[in-house]
């Protein structure tokens, strides 16, 4: 069963079980290329594990060898989007992958200037009306308006950046409407999908495998994560609250949930007691693992894939980012929506996309055997909202450092980097390319795949 811990030597390891005018920019920097072989390196999609290969296989429906072009593709393609994030400023509006091997790198701009520093990057270049600072703008208003009116019948809005809208999906098209105005929002400016689908909470009280909450629910470990000495894992916020304890698919004690937070975000960690060890291991099929090396943010048409103790191991792609999800029991913002499938039982566990963890578990539609949507909370807000620090298979993300109220801070391992920061580092300002946590070997001067010098 996936997910069962062995208590040989009260040694368990933490697994997946239960619950992106170009005025001032030199030529030189808009046709710099990008490092391609060291990004894939950076992010170990040069060596994926066989678990993840044949699972991409399997549910994106690829023909041996292109799940590891794909993995390598979309390796590169990050670094090549968050460059072009950094050079474009104001005028980017967002980027997405295309085709079975993620070879299509998509960058929109507002500004038809930009198009040629876009192609010399080897993307293709998508001119559009709206940036995507003006699409999230539009997004945090529905937001706001979801406060104060109710969102039965609109429960799922997001940021779309390859039709360049922000989306309200509704069951009914007068209920997008009214919440469109109630937001005050121009109706031009917003697009509606009608869906019969009402996404739910993936905690399920029936028990079974995995790690249960004060004896009854059941969830998911996402990721193990540790602060200062303590050993832990993060999880969704739904499957417990502070203070609830915890038992092993053993049903052995195993910990207390630290902090939870949920509605608004659906994020946990539970601190584990002595029998149990962190790893960097995440549950695959048959009883097989595969590792976690980091936390660098996917691009939206990413391949992804999950491990829930109910279903096991299952992949998809990534819809969009920036999500607000209305659940009966509250909304839900900023997670992604996924094609990856997931029922009752899955809260809480563990996406990856190739060896960086993205996110856990927090609700969807559908099942695992027709098909359906998922919703996951992004691991670096967890890891940065409870000053945790991942736990990888190099072990050297470090100790989160204080905040730095410098307009320029130097750069840290186990510090949480969006995309954009500026740091120094031995003297030299570097700009993010790619949202992740900074593990020990990743210092800006040796990762350009994660960092640009300026």
């Amino acid at each position: 069963m996936l997910g069962r811990h062995t208590a040989a030597g009260r040694r368990v390891a933490l697994t997946a079980l239960g619950a992106l005018v170009l005025t001032g920019v030199t030529s030189a920097a808009a046709a710099e290329p990008p490092p391609a072989s060291g990004a894939a390196q950076t992010v170990g999609a040069d060596r994926p594990p066989a678990v993840v290969l044949r699972a991409l296989e399997r549910d994106l429906k690829l023909k041996p060898g292109q799940a590891a072009e794909r993995l390598v593709n979309e390796a590169e393609a990050g670094v090549r989007a968050g460059r072009l994030r950094n050079t474009l400023g104001g005028h980017f509006a967002g980027a997405w992958l295309r085709g079975a091997t993620s070879a299509e790198l998509t960058v929109a701009t507002t500004h038809a200037a930009d198009v040629s520093a876009i192609k010399a990057q080897g993307a293709k270049a998508a001119v559009v009306k709206r940036p995507l600072s003006e699409l999230r703008a539009v997004k945090k208003k529905l937001d706001t308006a979801a406060t104060r009116v109710k969102t039965r019948d609109t429960p799922v809005w997001y940021v779309d950046v390859p039709t360049n809208r922000v989306v309200v999906q509704a069951t009914k098209r007068s209920a997008a409407a009214a919440f469109i105005k109630a937001a005050g929002v121009r109706s031009e400016d917003v697009g509606v999908r009608l869906s019969a689908q009402r996404p739910r909470l993936l905690v399920d009280l029936i028990g079974g495998d995995a790690y249960y909450i004060e004896g009854t629910a059941r969830c998911s470990i996402g990721f193990s994560v540790t602060k200062d000495q303590q050993q832990g894992f993060a999880s969704a916020g739904h499957c417990g609250s502070k203070g609830d304890t915890t038992a092993g698919s053993n049903m052995a004690e195993q910990g207390t949930f630290q902090a939870s937070t949920f509605p608004g975000k659906d994020m946990s960690w539970v601190a584990v007691n002595s029998g149990w060890a962190a790893t960097a291991d995440v549950e695959g099929e048959d009883g097989q693992r595969t590792q976690v090396t980091g936390s660098v943010q996917a691009l939206v048409g990413a391949s992804i894939c999950r491990s829930g103790s109910t279903t096991g191991w299952h992949c998809g792609t990534i819809e969009q980012h920036d999500t607000s999800v209305s659940y009966s029991q509250g909304t839900v913002d900023g997670v992604t929506e996924t094609t990856v499938c997931a029922e009752p039982g899955d809260s809480g566990g563990p996406y990856i996309s190739g060896s960086q963890a993205q996110g856990v578990t927090s609700g969807g539609s559908g099942d695992c055997t027709d098909g359906g949507t998922t919703f996951y909370q992004p691991i670096n807000p967890i890891l940065n909202d409870f000053g945790l620090v991942l736990k990888t298979a190099s072990g050297q993300a470090g100790t989160p450092a204080p905040e730095d109220n410098d307009a320029v801070e130097s750069w840290a391992a186990g510090r949480v980097y969006e995309a954009g920061t500026t740091v120094t580092h031995a003297g030299v300002r570097y700009q993010c390319v790619q949202t992740h946590q900074a593990q020990g070997a990743w210092a800006p001067s040796s990762t350009p795949a994660l960092w640009q010098r300026l």
